[in-house]
């Protein structure tokens, strides 16, 4: 039996999703496969509140997809390699639970279109960031090129995705690209303690906080309104919202039931 790609953990409610291919993480139709699976587990688990992606190989995230696979596809088959990515990608913005990517080492073309499918992205000191399509005479095709201007602006994302040049960690949290950057030999314990502060929270608010934005952030103003409206009377009717209020008046902790 093959070993498997994509290894998952559960402790402290949060599920550790851990790529594991050498020597580069490249994302082939089995990985991604493998992945997409993980992540459903987690988010079929009531145990897990909080998902976290990340590499079990040193210094190196993900290399992106596997161009073994890639080359000398059809038309067709092209197609359907992208499609392929582009589904696991927005199926991550569709899970009602927050996902971080714990991110070390070369983060670049389809790993770091997996790490912007991500909610929050905590990257080590020596993570580099690039999408470099361009140089192998394509573009990014499973996400890139829009979820990188959305994060990080126009100007900044074209020139990345133009010049196919790779950021360090710092540039890439000076632009926004990254919520924040710890040393290399604490990645995975600074991420898992962000990730257990969310897991402590509502996980019906913190499902509808990712609604909300994710439907919301492409519409207009007064679309979006009335979906951060609509979430938040389907947030307000649900026990943890009972208890929420109800331990804020009494003083104490909330202790949610997650409906």
């Amino acid at each position: 039996m093959a070993a498997a790609l994509v290894s998952l953990a559960v402790a402290d409610r949060v599920a550790l999703l851990s790529m594991e291919r050498p020597p580069v993480n490249a994302m082939s139709r089995a990985m991604m496969s493998e992945l997409g699976a993980g992540l459903d587990r987690a988010a079929a688990d009531p145990a897990v509140h909080v998902i976290v992606v990340t590499s079990g190989l040193p210094g190196m995230f993900s290399g992106g997809a596997d161009i073994r696979e890639l080359e000398g596809l059809d038309a067709a088959g092209c197609a359907a390699f992208i499609a392929l990515g582009q589904g696991l990608f927005s199926r991550m913005g569709a899970l009602p639970k927050p996902i971080i990517a714990a991110i070390n080492g070369a983060c670049v073309g389809g790993g770091m279109e997996l790490s912007m499918a991500c909610d929050l992205r905590v990257a080590a000191e020596s993570a580099r960031f690039g999408q470099p399509e361009v140089n192998l005479g394509v573009v990014s095709g499973w996400g890139g090129t829009q979820r990188l201007p959305r994060l990080v602006g126009k100007t900044r994302g074209l020139e990345m995705l133009l010049l196919g040049e790779q950021i360090s960690a710092d540039e890439a949290l000076a632009m926004g690209l990254v919520n924040r950057v710890v040393p290399d030999d604490m990645l995975v314990a600074e991420t898992t303690a962000l990730a257990r502060r969310l897991a402590a929270k509502s996980p019906v608010a913190l499902a509808k906080v990712k609604e909300t934005v994710e439907r919301g952030l492409p519409l207009s103003l007064a679309e979006g309104l009335r979906e951060e409206a609509r979430c938040y009377v389907e947030a307000y009717v649900s026990d943890d919202a009972k208890e929420g209020l109800r331990a804020f008046l009494e003083k104490r902790p909330a202790r949610f039931p997650g409906r």
